[in-house]
């Protein structure tokens, strides 16, 4: 009976913790199924999607979390009231970043299906991933391609 109390105390120890493996992934797939990238994004972390405005050059971004296995956007950085920038009121609430820029705080907006598709820009524009210190360049790996950028493996 001890023997059994034990490997049951033990295995539910183990349950307990929380493994890498069990961490959710960010994965950019071109339409073929071909990876682009894989980057571990555990719960409660977040990443960015950023890239150039195409004509004022600015980089602007908009950072995700992974909450409770969900692709939610959380904040956007826009430096400026360029051509297709604003804050859409209601979504957020726009703080000034101190640099005549803004940052929309609190959206809080779940993304459907807890994935997209994004068609990269080419050159300066440069869309990337960027997970901590990691960046991949969506745009240098599938220019004007369909590129399916997913949260998988929360189950």
């Amino acid at each position: 009976m001890t023997a059994r109390l034990g490997g049951g105390l033990i295995a539910l120890l183990l349950l307990s913790i929380p493994l890498a493996a069990s961490a959710g992934e960010l994965v950019a797939t071109r339409e073929d199924g071909s990876e682009i990238a894989r980057l571990p994004v555990p719960e409660g972390a977040g990443w960015c999607v950023l890239w150039n405005h195409s004509v004022a050059g600015f980089e602007v971004s908009d950072c995700y979390e992974n909450r409770a296995g969900h692709m939610v956007l959380v904040r956007a950085h826009l430096p400026d009231f360029a051509a297709g920038l604003d804050h859409i009121p209601g979504r957020g609430r726009q703080v000034s970043d101190g640099q005549g820029g803004y940052w929309i705080l609190d959206i809080d907006e779940p993304v459907p299906g807890d994935a997209y598709v994004l068609r990269p820009g080419r050159g300066d524009v440069d869309h990337r991933l960027r997970v901590g210190d990691t960046t991949v360049s969506l745009s240098a790996a599938a220019p004007r391609e369909r590129v399916r950028i997913e949260l998988r493996g929360n189950d």
